[in-house]
């Protein structure tokens, strides 16, 4: 066999190779994940399921964008692709045209439709990890702390795998007070804050923090704050990240390694 067809032959097997990786993945897009009526609803309330096609109780990753509540479409990191799990995207409704209890209530009713339907795409309703960035990361902190937001669906949240907020904000969200004229470096803890539902119970916690000199007002010293609440209340499993050299917009790059690390070591116990 000459040199000419053995280099045909392994170029042939690379082609294969590669488009049996890439067949190994499907996306399913815009699934209804809300019951209700509202117009405003139908229209955000969808979500995306990308999948290896052999899946067999796979870990999951609900992924909640980001956009200050405000702003901001689902997505799926290519980091998060080829990685062995099922990501399930969701949109949700924006303030103003919403309130914060309606994109609560959003971000619980895909949860809690994972929990239902992920089987069906190869996923483990007993790995489903939360996580997201920035308002995204905000809104999994509450639902996931606050257990009545879930209980509303009949899921525990304390039957999560983990809870991965990248930057998100743990006193009141800054549009929330925006809303009821308080600044921006004027901090509220309320009922809207995560902080507000510390407790020692919550599934495992991976706090993930960009630059402290480069974060958004003071995010990073929320977050650590909130580490070390969660640490002093006695949470056996919460870790806090600071992504040097990384500010708000940037930091998910390096974070999304953090979060497979972690899916590895909590789906290995």
């Amino acid at each position: 066999m000459d040199r000419k067809t053995v280099f045909s032959i392994a170029f042939a097997l690379i082609l294969i190779g590669t488009t049996t990786a890439k067949a190994q993945y499907e996306q399913v897009n815009d699934i209804p994940y809300s019951t209700t009526d509202d117009p405003y609803a139908k229209e955000r309330c969808k979500l995306d399921v990308y999948y290896p096609t052999q899946a067999d109780e796979a870990p999951v990753v609900v992924w909640f964008h980001g956009g200050g509540l405000e702003g901001g479409e689902k997505h799926i990191d290519e980091q998060l692709r080829n990685s062995g799990l099922v990501v399930v995207a969701p949109n949700y409704r924006l303030m103003p045209k919403a309130t914060i209890d309606q994109c609560l209530d959003d971000a619980a009713a895909a949860v809690a439709w994972t929990y239902k339907n992920i089987a069906r795409y190869g996923g483990s309703k007993r790995k489903i990890f939360v996580a997201g960035h920035s308002a995204g990361g905000y809104l999994l902190d509450i639902i996931g702390l606050d257990k009545r937001w879930l209980a509303r669906y009949g899921v525990d949240a304390d039957s999560l795998a983990a809870l991965i907020p990248f930057s998100g904000q743990c006193i009141t969200h800054y549009n929330v007070r925006k809303q009821q004229g308080i600044p921006p470096l004027q901090a509220t803890i309320d009922q809207y804050a995560p902080l507000t539902y510390v407790r020692p119970d919550a599934p495992p916690i991976i706090i993930i923090s960009g630059d402290r000199e480069l974060e958004l007002f003071g995010r990073y010293e929320e977050q650590a704050y909130f580490w070390r609440m969660l640490k002093l209340v006695g949470h056996k499993d919460v870790t806090l990240y600071e992504m040097q050299g990384y500010d708000h917009g940037a930091m998910p790059h390096p974070a999304y390694y953090i979060l497979k690390q972690h899916i590895k070591r909590l789906t290995a116990k």
